[in-house]
């Protein structure tokens, strides 16, 4: 079942890694290189790579392809360590790639277990590193470690019963000494869970259970046995703030997905943010973005920190472009909500109470007739990364515009490793899973990436694209944004007014972050479309 074979095109010993924990953390002192899935621990998505400029991006040349051997979706966001890139062709196998020519160095091959039942795909969107080692979460919920030099495994865990619905799709997040992987697989009933591993020998640490259990605060929260089956996957890397010690992760829908009738209650800590103590695993605060939650409005976006000055005083925030179509501010130190204000257009909700709590519609929700909702199930943005410049201030959304969806609910009974949704929405726009796909009507359903300036909510610029998006976001240091599009263009546009700078055509659509690094003095930005991986710099 498990047949890893290895691959070796190039001498052991040619590459070194050696990325401590404290390289990590001050990844912003070695932009050359790309660390960790969303650039730094603060998940900011923002390098201070600068040779690249409006003023020359428009010279911007293809320098390499890496060709994958998976017609899965490439979701992946590469690390680059030292010239070397580490990235995963789908479902699981890892790939070292000289970040220079895109010569293939190493692979090593990882076969799922057949019981692998991932909800979207099967999909991998990254690896994390520490020391020489490489950590890969895989679709049959395995948490697996890889010689970084060589592509040799090192020893292989299973975090979780891929055949109850389980999985791994995210990047795993280094804290210390910590491996922290949570699990997917909300669509399944499961009960999810995040859980350090020793990054050395694979042993467990710690689990947080992200329903909880009789005895466990929030529990109250769920009528009778349905925290047994109450959902809350992990799709997406948490962040982590050294001086708080605190990581956070977002948490995703509640189960089953559009029938909420016999999980009466907030069904916490789905659809929320959780900080935990990265050294127990224990819960520090937690805030609720949407309460009993009927929309699969799931809180899998990825948190993204900043220290900035708020109101005329210092504050540490975390900034939040959630699927349900609202951008949030949060005080990351006690989980108080600063600000929440819609970024695409919502129906379902009318404003806040004094506490942050969303002020629900009288009559949006799922029902047997169906139920016009804004944003639709896919929401006003999704798992792709957004990105703050500390430039410009400003918070850059992938976001989906004048969508929605028609909400039905049917009765539905929980079985193992069965689809466990109550139904499923109707929308104009072609969703992730192939059962959900619609003809798209010209007139519903459009990209757009969104500044916003995280003091106000306020909107300042807006690009717009003809098809929807799930595209992530990258900032620089010289004011650039780059992202792409189901459209399969690649774009460079002004991070400070939305003007088009440079755009290519790579072939393929892009659900992947990209991400930028040098070798040698000279700036590549790279990103994942379609089925290869694509290499540009400065001619």
């Amino acid at each position: 079942m498990k047949s890893p074979s290895l691959l070796l095109l190039a001498l052991a010993g040619t590459l070194s890694a050696q990325v401590t924990f404290n390289r990590i953390l001050n990844a912003d002192k070695e932009p050359q290189n790309w660390l960790t899935y969303s650039g730094s621990t603060f998940s900011q998505r923002y390098s201070k790579l600068d040779q690249i400029t409006p003023g020359n991006v428009k010279n911007l040349e293809l320098q390499w392809v890496f060709q994958a051997r998976s017609l899965e979706k490439f979701e992946a966001t590469s690390l680059v360590v030292d010239g070397v890139l580490y990235t995963v062709q789908a479902p699981n196998d890892v790939v070292a790639i000289d970040a220079l020519t895109g010569r293939v160095l190493w692979i090593y091959n990882y076969t799922p277990s057949p019981a692998a039942r991932p909800c979207c795909g099967r999909v991998n969107r990254g690896l994390a590193i520490l020391g020489d080692t490489l950590y890969m979460g895989t679709i049959d919920a395995h948490l697996i470690a890889v010689d970084a030099k060589t592509g040799v495994p090192q020893w292989n865990v299973t975090v979780a019963n891929a055949a109850a619905g389980y999985a791994i799709t995210h990047a795993p997040l280094i804290v210390k000494d910590k491996v922290i992987v949570g699990t997917a697989g909300g669509e399944y009933g499961i009960r999810g869970f995040i859980a350090a591993f020793n990054a050395k020998t694979g042993k467990e640490d710690w689990r947080f259970y992200t329903i909880p259990g009789p005895g466990e605060p929030g529990h109250e929260t769920w009528a009778g046995d349905s925290w047994k089956t109450g959902g809350g996957s992990v799709w997406m890397t948490g962040s982590y703030d050294p001086a708080l010690n605190l990581t956070y992760w977002g948490i995703g829908n509640p189960g089953p997905d559009w029938n909420g009738d016999a999980r009466k209650g907030d069904n916490l800590y789905t659809d929320s943010v959780v900080a935990l103590d990265p050294d127990t695993g224990k819960l520090k605060w937690h805030y609720q973005f949407s309460p009993h939650d009927e929309f699969d409005f799931d809180a899998v976006q990825v948190p993204v920190l900043a220290d900035m000055q708020w109101k005329g005083a210092p504050r540490k925030v975390m900034m939040w472009a959630n699927r349900n179509g609202v951008f949030y501010v949060i005080d990351r130190t006690t989980g108080q909500f600063l600000l929440g204000k819609p970024f695409v257009e919502v129906n379902w909700m009318s404003g806040f109470d004094e506490k942050g709590r969303p002020i629900r519609v009288p009559g949006k929700a799922p029902t047997p007739e169906g139920t016009l909702i804004k944003p639709g199930n896919q929401g006003g943005t999704n798992w792709y990364s957004p990105s703050f410049s500390p430039k410009t201030g400003l918070f850059y959304i992938p976001a989906w515009v004048n969508y929605s969806s028609i909400y039905v609910k049917q009765p539905i009974e929980y079985e193992e490793g069965r689809l466990f949704a109550g139904a499923m929405p109707q929308s104009p726009v072609p969703m992730v899973r192939g059962s959900e796909i619609n003809l798209k009507r010209d007139d519903e359903g459009s990209g757009a990436i969104r500044a916003i300036d995280p003091n106000t909510g306020e909107r300042k610029w807006e690009f717009k694209m003809s098809d929807v998006t799930d595209s992530g976001v990258l900032t620089t240091a010289s004011n650039l944004l780059f992202a792409g599009g189901r459209e399969g263009y690649f774009f460079a546009i002004d991070a400070k007014n939305g003007e088009l700078l440079w755009k290519a055509s790579i072939g393929g659509q892009i659900s992947s972050g990209p991400m930028t690094y040098s070798v040698n003095g000279r700036q590549y930005v790279t990103v994942a479309a379609g089925n290869a991986l694509y290499a540009f710099a400065l001619r």
